[in-house]
């Protein structure tokens, strides 16, 4: 891709902004992809008047259900037309493979799809009354909402958000990561081009202090947040301080954990698929790995042969299953955690070491990493890594198991593997996690909720829950 630079989308206008310009780079490769345009506070509140004036005339939250619809089916529509393009510029920017873009491209499109049936099928509720009246449940936008997005998967994790939130009849703000901020922009083009009115939909790009603008601006009435807990926790004080609504969704330190009578073979694909599939930057990832004692060994050996086995290479290379991680900053934030576990008594069974052959010496590569000799208590098994790192621990029993799984600061997902019908279902009632995968994992449903336990989050996006935290109920009482 050639380098240029790019403006972003504020109140039905591209433009260059007023703020710092900043670079967005290929990890593969280190090379500068464009120069974006970086906002300021005077952007921020021109994208907010802009979203209020497009709620104030009405020109969205009062078009009719099949109307708003109509135009979220365009926008599915459009993304599947350049889902090629799409793909390309996510791998390119982000280092996600190809073949992982090309998945969420299409996700995203399903996504806007749903929440568009959604909007025209989405129901007000008739409650009973204790008197000669009617009594009307009634949903409606929230008006103003801030969008925040982090930089591992933007293409999905933005339609997420973007599409529930439109369809509610809000108007909305998207601040993307600086990291990854080049699928905003494309779907601010397709929102634009599918027709939606102007000021509804803005992508503001900038670092992180334009988030918190937004978060802090009295006209925006909710913000939904998927990134890190320290920020997290920032949003949900600086909201609360306003009463303003928020759904955060944290990141995880999800346990899989592998009983004796498991399908063998499946358990060692799935639990390596579950933390090496985008290269562990997966806030679902399974990096702590519980294996039944009985098993451990052989288990481990598996997955060690299955880990140094992966193709690591250039992310648009058909081949390859794993990519470079984001940035190289996190590149070494993930390297800098392992070099700690291992100072701490760990033992490193494969991976651990910053890739020093030519082909790998531009980009930010991490190769798949087994950890073993820990506790559950140690800061590899308690801090998200976010990378291609896992930790391999035995367990006797339930007991034991579920007394390690469960203890988590976090509680965003977790994967069984047994063939054991009654102990699947005992085991998944008692994890404290708001996913539970049985003989699978990272399976996703658009209509299924999605969020997390203690502190992974609050909220559940996704399904008919999703598109409900982006509106607020009104009463309706009517005497005849």
């Amino acid at each position: 891709m050639v380098s240029e630079t790019l403006k972003f989308f504020s109140a039905g206008e591209w433009t260059t902004g007023s703020g710092e310009p900043f670079a967005t780079i290929n990890p593969a490769t280190g090379e500068e992809i464009a120069t974006i345009g970086g906002a300021s506070a005077t952007d921020v509140d021109t994208a907010v008047k802009g979203a209020l004036k497009a709620l104030n005339t009405s020109e969205w939250s009062d078009l009719k259900p099949h109307a708003r619809a109509k135009i979220l089916y365009r926008i599915g529509e459009f993304i599947d037309e350049d889902a090629e393009n799409l793909s390309q510029i996510q791998t390119s920017d982000n280092g996600k493979t190809i073949r992982e873009s090309r998945s969420q491209i299409a996700s995203a499109a399903n996504c806007f799809r749903y929440y568009a049936g959604i909007c025209e099928t989405l129901e007000d509720t008739v409650t009973p009354s204790r008197g000669d009246y009617l009594s009307i449940a009634v949903s409606e936008p929230i008006g103003v909402v801030g969008l925040i997005t982090p930089w591992n998967s933007p293409a999905l994790l933005e339609a997420n958000k973007l599409a529930p939130a439109l369809a509610a009849g809000n108007c909305v703000i998207l601040k993307p990561s600086e990291v990854t901020s080049l699928i905003a922009l494309e779907y601010a083009r397709i929102g634009e081009e599918a027709g939606l009115p102007k000021g509804v939909l803005s992508v503001i790009t900038g670092a992180s202090d334009i988030g918190r603008l937004i978060v802090e601006h009295p006209a925006v009435g909710m913000i939904s947040f998927t990134g890190g807990p320290v920020a997290g926790k920032r949003i949900a004080a600086s909201a609360g301080a306003l009463l303003k609504p928020v759904v955060l969704e944290l990141g995880g330190k999800s346990p899989n954990m592998v009983f004796a009578d498991a399908d063998f073979k499946d358990a060692v694909s799935g639990v390596a698929s579950g933390i090496f599939s985008g290269s562990g930057q997966s806030c679902v990832a399974g990096s702590r790995v519980f294996i039944q004692r009985s098993i451990f060994e052989p288990f481990v050996n598996a997955l060690v042969e299955h880990a140094e086995g992966l193709v690591m290479g250039p992310p648009e290379a058909p081949a390859t299953e794993l990519g470079p991680l984001a940035n190289f900053q996190h590149r070494d934030l993930v390297h800098r955690l392992v070099t700690l576990a291992l100072e701490q008594g760990a033992e490193l069974l494969c991976g651990g070491e910053i890739p020093q052959a030519a082909e790998f010496a531009s980009g930010a590569y991490y190769p798949a990493t087994v950890i073993s000799n820990v506790s559950n208590e140690s800061s590899i098994c308690q801090e998200e890594v976010f990378g291609p790192v896992v930790t391999v621990l035995p367990f006797d029993d339930e007991e034991d198991l579920l007394d390690q799984a469960n203890d988590s600061a976090y509680g965003l997902a977790s994967g069984i593997w047994t063939n054991d019908i009654k102990r699947a279902r005992r085991v998944a009632h008692k994890l404290q996690a708001g996913t539970v995968w049985i003989n699978t994992y990272k399976q996703q449903s658009i209509s299924t909720p999605f969020g997390g336990y203690k502190e992974s989050g609050l909220g559940r996006e996704k399904g008919t829950q999703g598109i409900r935290i982006y509106m607020q109920t009104k009463a309706i009482l009517w005497a005849d």
